[in-house]
């Protein structure tokens, strides 16, 4: 069973897939960390992120390692523990700039491909991000688009960031979210053939019931 969880920040998307894949006892895999690893890589060995040419000749150099234990996910670069690192505001403005160069996005989604594959043939495994269901895997075999209002993202993430400028949030959010459904290669969208759930007046555990049931449906038909 492989679960592809996509939409853009503030809806839940990590919570949701985290709690859901330890619930059913499946794998997780979080791969926008994988995109803030390279963009944390980059920033730190000095390339100019602003620079595509440089980012893309730089991006088959870091050794990215997922841990996909939903109860203690692990992400480390050329053997370091990236999973602070990663979550720095440097990291967060950068990682679109980073995410939109095609080489970059190749060898990350060769390398989702490859730990979705693998859990895939065992006990399945639950994937988030922004492009799984349409360019990663597009065979997989349950498709959910969380999508909710900017007003709902932007408080739950300030939230998430304390003391953070409920406004100025949601500005970075919708300008994060033309970023990425603007890009050339593969832009955040939802595939024709998701589900999608509006998590603007749901509670996380709502959100977490409606993603199980769904999954267990899936299963029951299959």
């Amino acid at each position: 069973m492989i679960v592809a969880i996509d939409g853009p920040s503030g809806t839940g998307k990590s919570s949701t897939s985290k709690a859901v894949a330890a619930k059913l006892g499946l794998s997780y895999l979080d791969t926008g960390a994988q995109y803030r690893a390279i963009t944390w890589w980059m920033i730190t060995n000095g390339v100019d992120v602003d620079d595509a040419d440089a980012v893309a000749s730089a991006a088959g150099k870091p050794t990215i390692v997922s841990g996909t234990d939903p109860s203690h996910p692990t992400i480390t670069v050329d053997g370091v523990d990236a999973s602070g690192p990663i979550r720095t505001q440097d990291v967060t403005s950068k990682v679109s700039a980073v995410s939109a160069v095609p080489e970059v996005r190749e060898r990350i989604t060769e390398l989702q491909r490859s730990i979705a594959e693998a859990a895939g043939a065992g006990q399945g495994i639950v994937v988030e991000g922004r492009d799984i269901g349409t360019t990663v895997l597009p065979g997989a075999d349950l498709k959910i688009f969380l999508t909710a209002s900017p007003e709902a993202r932007a408080a739950r993430r300030s939230g998430e960031l304390r003391g953070a400028d409920v406004h100025a949030t949601r500005e970075a959010l919708i300008k994060r979210d033309a970023a990425d459904s603007s890009r050339k290669t593969s832009p955040l969208a939802k595939a024709d053939d998701a589900v999608e759930v509006d998590t603007t007046d749901l509670t996380l555990q709502q959100v977490i019931e409606c993603v199980v049931t769904l999954v267990e449906e899936k299963r029951a038909a299959a």
